[in-house]
């Protein structure tokens, strides 16, 4: 059968893709439809067609799958940012640990096995860290998440992957708004003063930060703000303002202004204290981070004689969380507050053993080994995009005799395990982390270590 658009067809659901959409075959080609679980008939109805895939959307469940469940979320799948929130979460977790193993046959042709995937007890409430645009829709105030794709707001203050009090403090914020008239960013015009709203908090101290984002300098009535929110929830210590005037779609500016209380907050992480500031990078989920960078740890089997570098560490919290075990530690990270904070972090735990450096992992990692560096430990934990290829190369030049790689994209982890192992460096253990429930996104570690010659 030719597939064209608008046509309805039944399909039974066969696996998932990366993105999270059911995955059928009609006469060899690949439909994709968003929300479909494995074991699913669907009738479904054509709306793209390509050359070797189409793209459909649900018109009707006819058989469902024995691991599908009631949808628990009023705006799923609408505001994009759960994927499996329709399956039984067990399944979510087969389906992720067969992804990390497969991107490691399919694209490095390296047949390895995870040992496990790590996984929460609860995969609800778990984030540490929210973004919220807000918009003005027929002068009504919407707070809540982009719809996929769009600019389009769907309001939710109630989103089951938040902590309880953020969908409190949105409530406030979104009433001192309405009630005082405050201008509502527009991204057409570039006119309006509120862009976002940004919360943190810290699970193990439950200290709380409120950083409103500006296309401005000063918010309107800011003490009202400050008394609602102090007196709704004492947790919260620190209330920022982050201005931002640049016709992007980046959410956070630079620069950063305190309106109450401290710039930073803090939290605790592998029995490492760290500092927050409203540009720091931190897992989101605290639980899992923590599960994860044990595992790296394992991984390392650091003996109190290594020199471990830490490249793209953010503030520090990985290699921190190893450096009573290590010699000496190494930190290289491109944000300078990240570096900032990775050193408070250093000095507010005592650590003594560590340094860091500012700048590009690439110019940083080619400075090391031209001075003689050589660590017995490279740590990896680039950014979704992975390694370049010279980061890769200089650091096998370095001959450490581990690399401990995290990543939050199987497919760039698989790719540069492979070129790794061009290197010398061959693949020995592979583990997947469920830091993000609910969601499409996976994280693995996997450690590589050098052939003996």
């Amino acid at each position: 059968m030719i597939l064209s658009k608008n046509q309805e067809i039944e399909l039974s659901v066969e696996a998932l893709s990366s993105e999270g959409s059911g995955v059928g075959h009609l006469d060899g080609m690949a439909v994709f439809v968003q929300g479909g679980v494995p074991g699913d008939r669907l009738l479904v109805h054509i709306i793209k067609v390509k050359k070797t895939y189409a793209v459909a959307k649900i018109v009707r469940v006819i058989t469902p799958s024995a691991v599908r469940t009631p949808t628990d979320c009023p705006v799923f799948p609408r505001c994009g940012g759960c994927a499996y929130r329709n399956m039984r979460y067990e399944t979510e977790l087969q389906e992720k640990k067969r992804r990390v193993e497969d991107a490691f046959l399919r694209l490095a042709h390296l047949p390895m096995s995870c040992e496990t995937i790590l996984a929460p007890r609860d995969p609800d409430h778990y984030r540490n860290k929210a973004q919220y645009p807000v918009t003005l829709e027929n002068g009504e105030v919407r707070i809540g998440f982009y719809a996929p794709h769009s600019h389009r707001v769907i309001p939710c203050t109630d989103c089951r992957l938040e902590p309880v009090e953020f969908g409190e403090i949105l409530e406030i914020f979104r009433a001192f708004l309405t009630e005082f008239r405050i201008s509502i960013y527009d991204s057409d015009s570039g006119a309006g003063l509120v862009r976002h709203m940004y919360l943190r908090k810290g699970f193990q101290s439950g200290e709380i930060m409120v950083c409103v984002v500006l296309n401005g300098e000063t918010l309107p009535h800011a003490e009202v703000l400050i008394q609602r929110l102090t007196q709704a929830n004492p947790h919260i210590k620190s209330i920022v303002l982050n201005h931002n005037r640049a016709r992007t779609n980046v959410i956070l500016g630079a620069d950063c202004t305190v309106l109450w209380g401290s710039m930073y907050i803090t939290d605790e992480l592998c029995g490492v204290q760290v500092r927050l500031s409203p540009l720091s990078f931190y897992q989101v989920h605290h639980d899992m981070a923590e599960a994860l960078y044990r595992k790296a740890a394992e991984f390392a089997a650091l003996s109190g004689c290594e020199t471990v570098l830490d490249l793209y560490c953010g503030t520090g919290t990985i290699g921190l969380s190893m450096a009573r075990a290590a010699k000496h530690v190494l930190g290289v990270e491109i944000v300078p507050e990240a570096v900032a904070d990775a050193k408070s972090n250093a000095a507010r735990n005592g650590i003594d053993n560590a340094e860091f450096f500012c700048g590009d992992a690439k110019a940083a990692a080619e400075r090391f080994r031209r001075e003689g560096i050589a660590p017995d430990v490279v740590l990896l934990d680039p950014p979704r995009k992975g390694c370049e290829e010279v980061v890769l190369k200089t650091v096998a030049e370095m001959q450490p005799q581990k690399i401990v790689y995290i990543s939050c994209d199987p497919a760039t982890l698989a790719r540069d395990a492979a070129r790794l192992a061009e290197y010398g460096y061959t693949p020995r253990r592979l583990c997947a982390a469920d830091l993000f429930p609910r969601t499409k996104h996976v994280e693995c570690v996997a450690l590589m270590s050098r052939d003996k010659e």
